[in-house]
């Protein structure tokens, strides 16, 4: 299990990478975090619907209602195009992170 200190900073970029070919609500989202990470990290509720507003509120994320055929209507979220733009930054910004602490990481100890 991840702690959620270590990849607080990369919930953006997890959320915005799901919904890059497909737009989905926060309860999927979380499923698929969870499996696409094999289990190894479970975004808390709290968690996900803060990254949610915060993207909004910058401009990264819309939300929308879709017509539901059973209960209550979800809201959905899809990525913009400055949500891709910030997604490329973040990756590289990512890219940049690994090189340096991939240099205070010993194989052997």
């Amino acid at each position: 299990m991840i702690s959620s200190d270590v990849i607080r900073g990369y919930n953006d970029t997890i959320i915005l990478y799901m919904l890059l070919d497909n737009d989905s609500y926060g309860y999927e989202i979380s499923k698929n975090i969870r499996e696409f990470s094999d289990e190894k990290y479970i975004i808390k509720e709290t968690t996900l619907y803060s990254a949610f507003n915060r993207l909004m509120k910058n401009g990264y994320i819309e939300s929308f209602y879709k017509d539901e055929t059973h209960g209550k209507r979800r809201t959905y979220y899809r990525i913009t195009q400055a949500g891709k733009n910030y997604y490329k930054e973040k990756c590289t910004e990512w890219d940049i992170t690994k090189q340096v602490i991939n240099r205070f990481i010993k194989e052997e100890i």
